[in-house]
């Protein structure tokens, strides 16, 4: 989708912009996303206002998304052992898929977990004005919520087993 240059704009003679506006296309082309990438986060103030997708990310992010899945994983095996000392699942998703056995529950764990992760993921940069937040802060939400969860477990396992 290229636009025509506007013909009442006149340019210097060592312009090289073509005068079409290459963000009007949001989603990043193919070449940028399997090979590092080139957009973080949107610069202007008038791109803030819109939608876009990015394809580089900050370590600050990876770091969130690597502790959101840890913390997942130590919060199902917790659970799991939990649940062998005579616990139960309060999530009823969760205790739906303990009927299919451990394995089932692990893995609809976390390929719900890495959904959510994927989905904040895309929408980082998204401004919520309900809420005055952007949607990158829900990752700090998130690890402390399964941080205050894996904290609880403890609590139990200490209580039940020592």
């Amino acid at each position: 989708m290229a636009s025509t240059p506007q013909p009442s704009v006149k340019r210097p003679p060592n312009e090289k912009r073509s005068g079409s506006d290459r963000r009007k296309n949001g989603f990043p082309q193919l070449k940028y996303v399997l090979f590092r990438g080139r957009r973080e986060r949107q610069r202007r103030t008038s791109d803030k206002q819109q939608f876009a997708l990015y394809d580089r990310y900050s370590p600050r992010i990876f770091a969130a998304i690597v502790a959101i899945l840890f913390l997942s994983v130590v919060d199902a095996m917790f659970t799991l052992f939990l649940i062998e000392q005579g616990s139960r699942e309060l999530n009823p998703i969760m205790a739906l898929s303990l009927k299919g056995g451990p394995f089932t529950f692990f893995v609809v764990k976390y390929s719900l977990t890495s959904t959510a992760v994927v989905i904040f993921l895309i929408f980082k940069n998204t401004y919520i004005r309900r809420l005055g937040l952007y949607t990158s802060s829900i990752f700090s939400w998130v690890i402390a919520l399964f941080g205050a969860v894996v904290t609880w477990e403890l609590f139990l396992i200490a209580l039940c087993c020592y």
